[in-house]
């Protein structure tokens, strides 16, 4: 649940860290900001706020913050002509496949002058490397396709690095002190998204600051204009920056919702609201989970690759008590956790919203003959447990049990003995234990097919 959408919330939230319990608070900004000049909060977007850079907090909170940056106003230089040439250039860091079979992972850097463009694609390697040492995503690493876009800024470093008072002229306009946030690093959103549209495609988006000040920000709304599932920011220099833009994918491909909470802050002590939308967190106890075959039932009791078992956790969604978390200390709740096992197949299933696992290597958009081969590309897992993906073949429908495994099948094999067109087809099928849901289970294959004849 968004908490600055919810019922008698106020507009415009912000997190300062408790001193006590190093635990998180929501503080409302009340609705005067408008009246100070400061964009209404209609133009604003949410983001979520980076736990403290002291603790293990995943997250604290959302603002409400102005999209089109609210930073100090940049400096007056400009870009030179061999700078402007070098700015927008698109380079694919990470090629598996064809954009329209994968998820497509788009990183742009901020505060990167042209002579540091090297160093940002290097920084964006590592960031990259960094995600995918987590799993799920490093069983389905072959899955995405990863793009940088340069975007060359006339200073190097961004705004509010070090103290609040450093202006830098950025092409993305990055800066701390979002909100009076020191560790909330915001962008310009509509500068992004003019980097955004260079790169094919994109399903998700990461910026990432050349600062190694700790921050960063989870913008997790789909984009309507370019289709992306959001905007993780990130310092590119910070060891904890890869977990912020981990979790913050927590949300905008698993659509997992935060599973932290306040203790002692005033309207978060019990939630009394209906059963959440998001898969991770509930309103029932794990006895009335189980009775009603509600949310993560199937993984009840099951051990978890966070610690413990599965069960019903009680504090979630930001309430101390009526909500309840699969676990004690998943991602979206601890950085430096990994996603707990509801949380793992919910990220799977993110995956496959955006990654078809056949592609079609012969086209399909003619009558293949008895001299063809019908080809597909199959990505390969790349867990521990050295699973593969399922490939069978059909003709007409019927399964082909000969061809099992094969990539590649010839039209003189399949033994036709008249002159119709038939159809020939492959389909790939992913039976990961990490997944118990049957309506998650049925997006788990990909098919690719093609007429034949003799």
């Amino acid at each position: 649940m968004d908490v600055s959408r919810r019922p008698g919330a106020r507009a415009g939230l912000r997190a300062v860290a408790a001193a006590a319990c190093a635990a998180a608070v929501l503080v409302a900004a009340g609705p005067a900001r408008a009246a100070n000049g400061e964009p209404p909060a209609k133009t604003r977007v949410t983001v979520e706020i980076p736990g403290p850079e002291q603790g293990g907090d995943a997250g604290s909170g959302h603002a409400l913050v102005p999209p089109g940056g609210a930073g100090p106003a940049k400096t007056a230089g400009g870009l030179s002509p061999a700078e402007r040439a070098a700015d927008g250039e698109v380079a694919k860091l990470v090629d598996n496949g064809p954009t329209a079979d994968r998820l497509d992972v788009v990183i742009i850097g901020d505060g990167y002058t042209a002579a540091e463009l090297d160093r940002f694609h290097a920084d964006a390697a590592q960031k990259w490397a960094e995600v995918t040492a987590v799993e799920p995503y490093t069983t389905y690493r072959n899955l995405f396709n990863v793009w940088t876009v340069d975007a060359v800024s006339h200073d190097s470093g961004v705004t509010g690095d070090p103290d609040r008072a450093t202006v830098r002229d950025t092409a993305l306009g990055s800066y701390f002190w979002c909100e009076d946030i020191e560790r909330l690093l915001c962008i310009d959103q509509p500068k992004v998204d003019a980097y955004v549209a260079k790169a094919p495609a994109a399903d998700l988006v990461i910026v990432l600051a050349n600062s190694a000040k700790y921050g960063g920000a989870g913008y997790n709304e789909r984009s309507a204009a370019l289709g992306y599932e959001g905007i993780s920011t990130a310092s590119s220099g910070h060891p904890k920056s890869g977990q912020v833009a981990i979790h913050e994918t927590g949300h905008s491909l698993g659509k997992l919702a935060d599973e932290y909470f306040y203790p002692g802050v005033p309207d978060y002590e019990k939630y009394t609201g209906p059963e959440p939308g998001e898969s991770n967190i509930s309103g029932l106890d794990a006895d009335r989970m189980a009775a009603q075959r509600a949310k993560w039932y199937r993984w009840l009791g099951e051990q978890s690759p966070d610690g413990g078992t599965v069960g019903a956790y009680e504090g979630g969604g930001y309430y101390v008590t009526g909500l309840y978390r699969p676990t004690d200390n998943s991602i979206m709740r601890v950085l430096g956790k990994p996603f707990n096992l509801p949380g793992t197949e919910a990220m799977i299933a993110g995956f496959y919203q955006h990654a078809r696992i056949v592609t079609a290597l012969t086209p399909t958009d003619r009558t293949l003959r008895w001299r063809d081969r019908a080809k597909a590309a199959v990505p390969a897992l790349e867990g521990a447990d050295g699973r593969r993906l399922t490939v069978r073949w059909y003709l007409d429908g019927k399964e082909l049990k000969r061809f099992e495994g094969r990539t590649e099948v010839s039209v003189a094999e399949l033994r036709l003995f008249d002159l119709r067109t038939h159809r020939l087809s492959v389909t790939a099928e992913d039976r990961t234990p990490s997944v118990r849901d049957p309506k998650i289970m049925r997006t788990l294959r990909s098919t690719a097919a093609w007429s034949v004849r003799l």
